[in-house]
């Protein structure tokens, strides 16, 4: 049996390792992503050495049974292991990882460092092809492809679109290799859409270049990611009446326990990570109406306090606001085009009824995750909603899928061989984007592939990988 991962992220890199050690002989595995960050992702493989994990470094092991492993394999001190490290650095262990699963593994292991543009179900197999214009056959199909490309910027004319001001990804490289903050003047005026990890990072990395202009950043709440204490809280449990709540199916009355118990815990931190093993179960409860009743109400004040800033980030963009270098606003962007001298652009303010007409020097993207599968322009997902084969969540936040982590086509059936993991499964199960739910799920989807049924003869017959996923397949063993 042969299984395929598109995607060599986290996700895609994590599960390749567990198929890795536990594949017995005769099971194929090929593993395909861009070469750039391939076992890393972009989030660990292209980020900048000022750029750090949001989460302690004990608790970022890639496996659910040894979430100390990053720190045991950078054999750290027991203080060092609450610390907040670079994300290159767990890049490599990542990627370290990886190639000793390779090397030991009974299963044969391709990694192709090639763009897969398109999937086509081929009798009971897939073809995956290639951007260099190879292919192959496979009996399984795995999409761990993270974030979509962030949208086109609603009210950006066409001419600026095009023009230098505007940034439409921070970390977006040219042909030679330079991202696009390199070229921000040091004392350019900066707009920037979004106030969230992105844009904490995004203005880090300026700050490590020199830049002095004033920035602005604006979401519609204006709301920041809250701050991790220096010193870890401890854990509580969840008392009764949240317990119940949480099996309620009601968004209010979760929201009522959770106010009234707030007050009394001793960092509101502990009572958010107390919730997470149970989210997943509880948004698989949610009614439709209730799941877009969080989506527009409680959806931004959820992530500012779950996804959360190490305390040195958070100190440094206090100190900006504090001096006026960072001014951050509850604003949306109405229009924006390329004027004679700057960026033309017209907000209006949240609560307000008229508009405000501003001029800045660049306007940048950093809204961050994008899931929405109906409107992305990423050739692989896009392809197969096009064929029918993945099909979109009602409120833009992934793919439907079944329990077993398979697609649902556009009538709702599930496509045999064909698995998601990662982001775009944030609608069946919200909680999937960080570490300790898609290490967990990587481990469950891993042995759910195992337990296919056998593979087809066709592509044991014909199913031969490119040449140089051969060549890459020598090497890792």
């Amino acid at each position: 049996m042969r299984i395929t991962i598109i995607g060599a992220g986290f996700a895609g890199s994590v599960l390749a390792t567990e198929l890795a050690r536990i594949a017995p002989t005769g099971v194929d595995l090929c593993l395909v992503g861009n070469a750039d960050g391939f076992g890393r992702g972009v989030a660990y493989g292209e980020a900048r050495p000022e750029h750090l994990l949001n989460v302690r470094a004990r608790e970022m092991g890639a496996t659910a049974d040894q979430p100390a492993e990053f720190a045991r394999w950078l054999n750290l001190t027991r203080r060092a292991e609450d610390s907040f490290l670079p994300r290159l650095v767990y890049g490599e262990y990542l990627y370290s990882r990886l190639q000793s699963a390779a090397q030991v593994s009974l299963a044969g292991f391709s990694q192709v460092q090639q763009e897969a543009v398109a999937v086509e179900r081929e009798g009971d197999a897939f073809r995956v092809l290639l951007a260099d214009g190879a292919d192959f056959l496979t009996d399984r199909v795995v999409l761990a492809v993270g974030a979509l490309p962030p949208q086109r910027l609603q009210g950006v004319g066409p001419r600026l679109l095009v023009d230098p001001a505007y940034i439409a990804w921070p970390w977006q490289k040219n042909l030679r290799g330079e991202d696009a903050l390199a070229r921000v003047p040091a004392q350019a005026r900066v707009l920037v859409i979004g106030t969230g990890l992105t844009m904490a990072d995004t203005v880090v990395t300026l700050l490590r270049r020199g830049h002095q202009g004033p920035i602005t950043a604006i979401s519609r709440r204006g709301l920041l990611p809250r701050p991790h204490l220096a010193e870890p809280s401890p854990p509580i449990a969840l008392p009764p009446t949240v317990l119940h709540a949480l099996n309620s199916g009601d968004v209010r009355q979760l929201l009522r326990a959770l106010r009234s118990l707030a007050p009394i815990v001793p960092d509101w931190r502990s009572l958010v990570d107390a919730l997470r093993p149970f989210l997943q179960g509880y948004w698989r409860g949610l009614a439709d109406v209730q799941r877009g009743r969080f989506l527009r109400h409680l959806r931004p004040y959820w992530e500012v306090v779950r996804h959360r800033l190490p305390p040195s980030v958070h100190e440094e963009l206090e100190q900006l606001r504090g001096e006026g270098r960072l001014v951050v606003r509850a604003a949306r962007l109405l229009r924006a085009r390329r004027g004679e001298e700057a960026v033309e652009v017209v907000l209006r303010e949240r609560g307000q009824a008229h508009a405000l007409a501003e001029q800045y020097d660049v306007l940048m993207r950093a809204t961050g995750l994008d899931t929405d599968i109906e409107r992305t322009s990423h050739p692989l997902v896009g392809q197969l909603r096009d064929a029918g084969l993945v099909s979109p969540d009602p409120f833009g936040l992934g793919l439907r899928a079944n329990e077993r982590f398979e697609a649902l086509d556009r009538h709702g059936a599930p496509v045999r061989g064909l698995y998601c993991i990662g982001p775009l499964l944030r609608g069946q199960l919200w909680e999937i984007i960080a570490v300790p739910e898609l290490r967990v799920a990587a481990r469950e989807l891993a042995q759910q592939l195992l337990r296919a049924p056998a593979a087809s003869v066709r592509v044991q017959r014909e199913g031969a990988l490119p040449r140089g996923a051969r060549a890459l397949r020598a090497g890792a063993r």
